[in-house]
């Protein structure tokens, strides 16, 4: 571990899928514990534990559980129900445009965007997007939403404030996470390319392509939007590049443990956070832009892949649930899975 004095007034929270949460604070000898742990029920209407995407609203001290045929609100401070948008099939990302009072939701499983009244948490419109959307952000620069379908290689762009879609961008691969740096482009990483591609919020075009190796299958991205970093974590092999965004150079690289599936970057500390199927947050620092250091490895539990920064706070939430043995290998699945036993979904907070 390095410096403890760089790591200071970080917590880390869990979900998981009985829903609940964990909180994590930094200890007298420099390194992190639980603080917090919120347990909730199976999702209404949800056959199975499902969850993904964490995004915390610190201006709104909000945090939005994505939660198979839900999203559950949560207090950022209290950890208490706020409400849930229900009616859902299977969702993904959230994202939020205060200007509008508008948020937004990827449903996969329909193929499209639900809108939603950031007051009363009401949905009140959808756009059509295509089957597997998944990641979603908002660019204040052009006021458009931008969702990632997965499957059909393409991302369905939407007006925030009409809600109309505005345009749909072919990818040329699968897209995963999604940033955007506020000043007119969109980063995507594309998972069976390997590859960073930037998009022009405005012109919709594709204007830069780059590799990520050593990394591969990048899922997880984030953004020190200040200096122009890219964070970009993959799973095969499994390693955290920091590419400039400038350019595409990959300026350092770490390894990071299996299932990656979310990054954050805190601008106030200059922490970068990477969460795993393994139940692991990785954290680094910014010593500068160019030069990036491994502060700790803090466990979580197995599953808690998805993550959330409060940069209010600098609390991070993350979730997962129970998990069962893995099935008995088959012709067809050679290597199965452990799967969330239903009603146990847990929220943490470190």
């Amino acid at each position: 571990m390095k410096s403890s004095s760089r790591l200071g007034r970080l917590s880390i929270g869990v979900s998981s899928a009985l829903l609940g949460t964990f909180a994590l604070a930094m200890a007298a000898t420099g390194g992190y514990h639980l603080l917090t742990k919120y347990t909730f029920g199976l999702a209404e209407g949800g056959t199975r534990e499902y969850f993904d995407y964490i995004f915390v609203d610190s201006l709104a001290r909000r945090v939005y559980l994505s939660h198979g045929t839900e999203i559950k609100v949560i207090d950022a401070d209290k950890g208490t129900i706020i409400g849930n948008i229900t009616g859902l099939k299977q969702d993904h990302g959230v994202a939020v445009a205060h200007e509008y009072g508008r948020g937004f939701i990827t449903d996969g499983a329909q193929g499209k965007v639900i809108i939603f009244d950031l007051k009363t948490l009401k949905v009140i419109g959808e756009a059509k997007a295509d089957k597997d959307a998944d990641s979603i952000v908002y660019d204040s620069a052009s006021k458009r939403v931008f969702a990632m379908n997965g499957d059909p290689h393409n991302s369905t762009v939407i007006d925030a404030k009409s809600g109309n879609v505005v345009g749909t961008i072919e990818l040329g691969g699968g897209p995963e996470f999604a940033v955007a740096d506020g000043k007119g482009t969109v980063y995507v990483n594309i998972e069976d390319k390997n590859e960073i591609i930037a998009i022009n919020s405005r012109t919709l075009k594709i204007k830069s392509c780059w590799p990520v190796a050593p990394a591969g299958g990048p899922t997880a991205l984030a953004m020190d939007i200040a200096h122009q970093r890219l964070f970009s974590s993959g799973r095969n092999p499994p390693m955290l590049v920091v590419v400039d965004a400038a350019n595409g150079k990959v300026i350092q690289s770490f390894p990071i443990s299996e299932g990656v599936d979310a990054a954050a970057y805190e601008p106030e500390t200059g922490m970068v956070f990477a969460s795993t199927r393994e139940g692991k947050i990785h954290i680094f620092h910014e010593d500068s832009p160019d030069k990036f250091s491994e502060v700790e490895t803090v466990m979580t539990e197995f599953g808690a892949k998805t993550m959330g920064l409060d940069i209010k706070t600098h609390n991070l939430f993350v979730d997962t649930a129970d998990f069962g043995p893995p099935s008995a290998p088959t012709a067809a699945q050679p290597n199965p899975r452990r799967t969330a036993v239903p009603g146990t979904f847990i929220k943490e907070v470190d």
